[in-house]
């Protein structure tokens, strides 16, 4: 398996496929054509389905210059495309003769792929690949989860990954002080601000908790739809969940900075498991594999910050994966607004429940992890593509009806 920093990516939203990884495109095609008068990028599949929803096209002319660049949306069919997150980019001279050209493939969590190039693949830094192989090396060895990450990946990645919690930080609190509408047409007024506000005579600690939650996976989720910076866990569109259950965790019970940086070590290998065994890609199988992994990743990095077992840390997991399955990705208009941001706050919401009910019922459980893992790849494969990222079914499709 790969390292965690392909998983954990600071970026600008609002979808790692659609704005991360075109604008990487996009920054490349540009370092390799500087001087060219006029470009042109097309977009096919999903990239052009739902890129305005996903600001692909602001993406691209931020870097490539709105006076210089035309998008061109394609209509192509998806049976005809090499991927489903397909662009081409275009360089002409002042003639308008193409002086050169770049096809380039989003293939999920911010990476590309260049078509007639090497491919960008990272080096495995992970020699095992399955849950079951890493808890009985683990449990040979008397480590835990995050120490296993350690010896993979080597003591640096702890750096990394304090920069990963500090951006999380810096997004959650930029989001609970924006105010205003979100940019795309829908006219979705910001709720985190309001949420994290809120205090009533009768709160309870329950709803208190809920409350809190909810307003830190709004504010990621929220700087994320508006093209904010925010960190891929293990996408954007998923970006909310993890951050806010774990800063909760922080400001509730105190855990300190090192304490988190295991926890995100443990959620990282859940999500690279994920990655590897199955998708984290929203248009390859729906929303389970986006807030579903990142349910998942959250409730394993709670588990480990509360110092549970791996076997409980694996039930974790698995049940806040297993209630996602079937999960569609039907986003209205394109936009990752409705329901992406309400959609993060209940899973994060249900990872904090999956680590109650790891704390109780682990050794009763019947399905493991990699069973999960296997199942949500198979649901994903099975569902319709219009319920995978192409806004065409499901609510994008009955909210104008």
């Amino acid at each position: 398996m790969e390292s965690l920093t392909e998983l954990y990516r600071i970026g600008r939203g609002p979808s790692s496929s659609h704005t991360i990884a075109p604008t990487r495109a996009a920054e490349m095609f540009l370092a390799e054509n500087p001087d060219a008068p006029q470009y042109q990028a097309t977009l096919y599949g999903s990239l052009s389905k739902t890129g305005v929803g996903h600001m692909t096209d602001t993406a691209i002319l931020d870097v490539l210059g709105r006076s210089k660049c035309r998008i061109v949306f394609s209509d192509k069919p998806d049976e005809e495309l090499p991927h489903p997150n397909t662009m081409v980019f275009e360089a002409f001279d002042v003639s308008g003769a193409v002086t050169a050209s770049m096809e380039v493939y989003s293939v999920g969590g911010g990476r590309i792929a260049i078509k007639g190039r090497p491919s960008e693949e990272p080096q495995d830094v992970y020699r095992l690949s399955s849950f079951r192989e890493i808890q009985e090396y683990c449990e040979e060895k008397g480590m835990r989860l995050c120490e296993y990450v350690y010896e993979a990946e080597g003591e640096e990645i702890k750096g990394y990954l304090a920069k990963v919690w500090q951006q999380m930080k810096d997004t959650i609190k930029r989001g609970l002080e924006a105010e205003g509408t979100l940019q795309g047409g829908l006219q979705v007024q910001r709720k985190a601000r309001f949420l994290y506000r809120q205090n009533h005579i009768d709160e309870t600690p329950q709803t208190r908790e809920n409350r809190l939650v909810c307003s830190f996976a709004y504010a990621v989720s929220e700087e994320n739809a508006d093209g904010g910076i925010i960190v891929t866990a293990p996408t954007c569109g998923a970006s909310g969940v993890l951050p806010a259950t774990l800063y909760y965790m922080q400001k509730n019970r105190r855990f300190s900075d090192e304490q988190i940086i295991d926890a995100l070590a443990t959620a990282g290998l859940i999500g690279n498991l994920i990655k590897t065994n199955a998708s984290i890609s929203g248009a390859e199988c729906g929303c389970q594999a986006e807030v579903g992994s990142a349910c998942s990743m959250a409730a394993a990095g709670l588990a480990e910050l509360f110092g549970m077992e791996i076997d409980q840390i694996e039930y974790a997991a698995e049940v806040a994966m297993e209630h996602h399955l079937g999960l569609t990705c039907d986003p209205i208009s394109g936009l990752v607004q409705i329901p992406c941001i309400e959609r993060n706050a209940v899973a994060a919401m249900r990872a904090i429940n999956a680590l109650s009910l790891a704390n109780f019922l682990t050794h009763t459980r019947k399905i493991s992890f990699d069973m999960v893992i296997k199942t949500m790849y198979e649901t994903g494969r099975d569902l319709f593509s219009k319920y995978r990222e192409t806004s065409e079914g499901g609510l994008a499709k009955t909210y104008f009806e």
